[in-house]
């Protein structure tokens, strides 16, 4: 009988990817790259951290892999994908009615 566990067990965390935001920000800003890449020594990543696809955030153990993976659909799909600006906060607000300005304003009735 298997074990019974919560919901928060069901969660993907072991092998969490990066979100969209995050990767526009390694994309746009090297600082912000290196940050997470020096996260973990160079010993701890494959092929002591290489090969690494910027818009997938994923490391190779080969430069044959990581050919390979830019020829793959995910790579190419993410690329897409990237290509859109991300959302802001200003534009989420908006979208659920919040009006930062202060401003006479017509608002949809």
């Amino acid at each position: 009988m298997p074990a019974i566990r919560g919901s928060k067990s069901k969660s993907k965390t072991r092998r969490r990817a990066r979100d969209l935001d995050q990767i526009h920000a390694d994309i746009r800003d090297e600082k912000h790259l290196t940050g997470y890449t020096n996260t973990k020594a160079a010993e701890d990543l494959p092929a002591l951290g290489e090969w690494y696809c910027k818009s997938c955030a994923r490391w190779f153990e080969s430069g044959n892999n990581l050919e390979a993976h830019q020829k793959s659909k995910k790579h190419k799909k993410m690329e897409r994908l990237l290509k859109e600006d991300p959302y802001t906060q200003k534009e989420a607000e908006a979208a659920v009615g919040l009006w930062t300005d202060n401003g006479k304003q017509d608002r949809p009735v």
